[in-house]
């Protein structure tokens, strides 16, 4: 019976008993096999050929299915970006996000908490590294974020394909630029840590955490790309994990290598690194498969003007903001270091605490801005302005809770990292305070920021992320350091912050006229 059924199914599919996918396309082919094989249905061969063709049909079919299924995915992003009510997209799209920069908070936590067990010089080490962290930031946030915007904007107009070649672009560029980094700075390592502002202390420590973290550096690059990317086309659950996972794997490591094999400051560098190399394999897999409205490939790699172009216009202002940052945190470190290592590492306990709401606020934005890019491409100007709206308001709300919340519990949370050492208490709650003070400020700005580079406003972009660390940070930094000494170094951070406003107010009134003058042009066409 089985034999009869495999021996008539060329019969059955001419007469189209048997659906399938490309039927019509396949009748020739049959006929022609047919001939092939001696004639017709009475040959010998039939029933080999059939049972072929049977399972040629079956994998046409189940690869359709999956085409299908990717292409309601995609339609289902879109739908969701352009349609669905705005309180409910940026939740979703920042949730994930928010999640994710939460668990790598923790883990940066984590690092410096198991580190202050080895010493006072140990903590300001760590401390020190954060702008090693800024650094190979820097080589892949100014192409992360470009490309966040111009992927987005490009997804809304539904130009798949240069979304794609803009994505293949800023992934291998930043792998270039974290490779020239590892091996810039496993040459000239004594020379970094120093600059970096490592005091003679503390140096030895700082280059055992910087070896490892060296080594990991093009991945890093590469994930901040993957993991602007995918927030940009909606898939922020996809990146939640990548980032979350090898955040959860560095806190279970840390105890590992630091006290478990005895490596000391170095075990917590090693630890980091293989965090971002599991990242990096979790990041690209939606990529590799094919599970992502992109398709990440050597072969799409362009450096053209137009995506160089679009590219650098909106994220420098990301790459001159961790640019500023390393060197604020230089400026800042050494000037720390010159009163005492207490102090260093009191600053770096506070910013490694503080990450906390910035992470909440910094994944907020991240939810909120492709959503504005992603509407601003489709011309949906309503859905534009409700989105700053929304996010400006919840910003405001959330980081005032957050800010009375952390500024009541600031001994407490440096208590666990100072331990004995006095000054280093004192300093490092005086930071805290004034920085939660300022964390409504600073929610705001950094919202208007994101609406500005989500629509694609490089100078606007460019002006407030530069602000917090570098134009309103570092003119102020000596004159408050000479007037206050140590509580000026503490203070300076939510001064800077305050003095962003002079900037955000300006830049958000341009930014809403050109929104009406966009929606006028757009009322001003023919219909039809």
């Amino acid at each position: 019976m089985v034999y009869s059924f495999i021996y008539h199914i060329p019969e059955l599919l001419l007469r189209g008993a048997v659906p399938f996918p490309g039927h019509d396309e396949v009748h020739a082919a049959i006929r022609l096999n047919g001939r092939a094989a001696g004639g017709g249905p009475d040959n010998e061969k039939c029933p080999l050929f059939a049972a072929g063709l049977y399972q040629k049909i079956n994998t046409e079919g189940k690869t359709a299915a999956m085409n299908q299924k990717k292409a309601q995915n995609q339609n289902q992003r879109r739908q969701m970006m352009l349609e669905d009510p705005i309180s409910r997209v940026i939740p979703k799209m920042a949730i994930p996000t928010i999640v994710a920069f939460l668990i790598n908070s923790i883990y940066s936590l984590a690092d410096t908490y198991f580190v202050s067990s080895l010493g006072t010089q140990a903590t300001a080490a760590v401390s020190v590294n954060a702008s090693l962290d800024q650094l190979i930031m820097m080589a892949g946030s100014m192409l992360a974020v470009g490309a966040n915007s111009y992927i987005a904007r490009l997804l809304g107009k539904g130009d798949d394909r240069e979304a794609s070649r803009v994505l293949s672009t800023a992934f291998f560029l930043a792998m270039g630029l974290g490779t020239t980094l590892m091996i810039l700075g496993s040459v000239f390592m004594t020379p970094m840590v120093r600059l970096l502002g490592a005091t003679p202390t503390c140096e030895r420590y700082s280059i055992d955490y910087a070896t490892y973290v060296l080594y990991a550096a093009p991945f890093m690059a590469a994930n901040f790309v993957m993991n602007q990317c995918l927030r940009s086309e909606g898939s922020a659950t996809l990146s939640m994990v990548g980032m979350g996972f090898g955040g959860i794997l560095n806190c279970v490591l840390d105890p590992i290598f630091i006290f478990g094999l005895n490596m000391g400051v170095a075990g917590a560098s090693l630890a980091t690194a293989i965090s971002k190399w599991v990242s990096f394999a979790i990041l690209i897999f939606p990529y590799l498969t094919r599970r992502s409205l992109l398709h990440l490939s050597i072969r799409n790699f362009c450096f053209s003007k137009g995506i160089i172009s679009e590219i650098v216009s909106v994220g420098s202002s990301s790459m001159f903001r961790s640019g500023l940052s390393v060197v604020a945190g230089i400026l800042l470190n050494s000037l720390a270091g010159n009163i005492s290592d207490s102090v260093l590492a009191a600053i770096g306990v506070c910013t490694k605490v503080m990450m906390f709401p910035f992470s909440i606020i910094l994944g907020f934005g991240s939810g909120f801005q492709p959503v504005a890019g992603f509407n601003w491409g489709a011309k949906r100007y309503d859905r534009v302005r409700e989105s700053y709206r929304f996010s400006a308001r919840v910003a405001l709300i959330g980081s005032t809770a957050m800010a009375v919340l952390i500024a009541l519990l600031a001994d407490t949370f440096i208590v666990i990292f100072a331990g004995s050492d006095h000054e280093m208490r004192r300093i490092g709650v005086i930071c805290m305070v004034s920085q939660c003070i300022a964390l409504p400020i600073h929610a705001w700005v950094a919202v208007v920021n994101m609406f500005c580079a989500g629509l694609g406003n490089a100078k606007g972009a460019l002006a407030l992320s530069t602000a917090r660390q570098g134009t309103c940070f570092i003119p102020i930094l000596y004159p408050m350091a000479w007037l206050l000494g140590s509580y000026g170094v503490a203070t300076v951070q939510a001064v800077a912050d305050v003095l962003s406003l002079a900037l955000a107010i300006p830049i958000i009134i341009g930014m809403k006229k050109k929104i009406d003058a966009a929606q006028r042009s757009l009322e001003a066409q023919p219909v039809g």
